[in-house]
C-alpha cells in the first residue's frame, strides 16, 4: 500500500505541528517576563469576582437546560445540510420525510417555548 495519496495530509499536519511548536517557543523566549498580582489573577472582564464557597459555586439548572437545548437543536439543524445538498437527487419520499422532520423539530421548539425554556430571566 502506497502512502503517496496521504502525503499532503501528513505534510499539512507536520507543518501545523511545527508552526504551533515554533509559535509557543518563540513567545516563551521573546515575550516579557514581568509578572505582577493583576496578571496572575483570574480574568473577570473587569468585574470584581464575588466570593465563592469552598468547592466552587453551584450553577443553576437553567444553565444546563439551555446548553442541552442548544445542542439538541444544533444537531437537528445539522441534519438539514445533507438533505439540502442531495435535494435534487431525492424523490418525493425525501421531501416528505424532511417535512415530517421539520414538523417534529417545530413541535419540540414550541413545547420548549411554551414551558418557558427559552426565557432568560
Amino acid at each position: 500500500m502506497s502512502l503517496s495519496p496521504y502525503a499532503p495530509i501528513i505534510g499539512l499536519f507536520a507543518l501545523a505541528a511545527a508552526f504551533s511548536l515554533f509559535s509557543v517557543g518563540a513567545a516563551r523566549f521573546a515575550g516579557p517576563h514581568r509578572y505582577n498580582k493583576a496578571k496572575l489573577e483570574a480574568y473577570e472582564c473587569g468585574i470584581e469576582p464575588s466570593p465563592q464557597p469552598i468547592g466552587g459555586g453551584r450553577f443553576p439548572i437553567k444553565f444546563y437546560l439551555t446548553a442541552m437545548l442548544f445542542i439538541v437543536f444544533d444537531i437537528e439543524i445539522i441534519f438539514l445540510y445533507p438533505w439540502a445538498v442531495m435535494f435534487d437527487a431525492l424523490p418525493i419520499f425525501g421531501f416528505v420525510e424532511m417535512v415530517l422532520f421539520i414538523v417534529a423539530v417545530f413541535v419540540a421548539y414550541a413545547y420548549v417555548w411554551r414551558r418557558g425554556g427559552l426565557d432568560w430571566d
